[in-house]
């Protein structure tokens, strides 16, 4: 006979800790049921946070962040070069017909245009600097 002194309480999962686990289940040759096991958790539930990260319902919040980055003029026109006082960080520059392009650092560059929303900007960004 088993007696239960305390009150059973559902576990409360971080976002962090349900994102983790379910990459654990993607890698290669990875076992469902052991994962599952190991992080106590029922395979029903890993399942569900599974679909739900494939269906992009569970998924990381991108917090805003500034980038540096300094304006420069159309190229001939008396350009700041690229290692001016502001340091090499970002460059960007509104092109004529009204579009804004990004150079990186490494070299990537973007053109963006006026119909460019900010979630999909965000969301490019974060790619380039990931």
């Amino acid at each position: 006979m088993e007696i239960i002194t305390g009150v059973e309480r559902r576990r409360r999962w971080r976002l962090e800790e349900k994102l983790q686990i379910v990459a654990e289940t993607e890698r290669p040759g990875a076992c469902f049921a052991e994962i599952a096991r190991r992080y106590e958790v029922s395979r029903g539930l890993l399942w569900n946070w599974r679909s739900q990260v494939h269906r992009g319902v569970l998924a990381q919040q991108l917090t805003p962040t500034f980038v540096p980055m300094r304006v420069m003029a159309e190229p001939g026109a008396g350009a700041p070069t690229k290692h001016s006082a502001m340091g090499p960080s970002l460059d960007a520059a509104l092109t004529g017909d009204g579009k804004v392009e990004i150079t990186l650092p490494d070299g990537t560059g973007i053109r963006i245009g006026r119909d460019v929303g900010l979630v999909t900007l965000r969301r490019v960004m974060s790619v380039l600097r990931g």
